[in-house]
């Protein structure tokens, strides 16, 4: 198949393919007959390599769970713990981020007077509320 039908196969696009190739982690067929073939294994590799993504491995992390001899547990379950360490960390950064801009949430509906919290939070400029406008005493020639 053409390098338009693997990424169509595998969900992503042609550039993404040509990503891949530059890092290592898919092949580059010869070309054959002006244009270069691929076959099942690499439509399988490249499924493998969106799953891995999508379970949280990082590009390299793929490339060396890709690398592994299928029997190699070890190494695997070693890959998986520490993606799952990183995971939870996340999730925990997650977890505080969420619970500070609900709090900011409720400060802002309280109405209370002064600037919105959620708005110097983030150093947004403050603005002075609009004095009314006074027009300005006509000047004598």
């Amino acid at each position: 198949m053409k390098i338009g039908d693997l990424a169509k196969a595998g969900g992503v696009s042609v550039e993404t393919i040509r990503f891949y190739q530059r890092r290592g982690l898919l092949a580059e067929p010869p070309r054959a007959t002006g244009a270069r073939r691929y076959g099942h294994a690499d439509l399988e590799r490249l499924r493998s390599i969106r799953a891995a993504q999508t379970a949280g491995f990082t590009l390299e992390e793929a490339a060396v769970l890709l690398a592994l001899n299928p029997e190699d547990r070890t190494a695997a379950r070693a890959l998986a713990e520490t993606r799952i360490v990183a995971i939870d960390e996340r999730i925990a950064t997650l977890q505080a981020l969420r619970a500070a801009l609900h709090n900011l949430a409720q400060d802002c509906a309280r109405g209370d007077p002064g600037p919105c919290p959620i708005l110097a939070a983030f150093g947004a400029p403050v603005r002075e509320a609009a004095a009314p406008a006074t027009k300005a005493p006509a000047q004598s020639v």
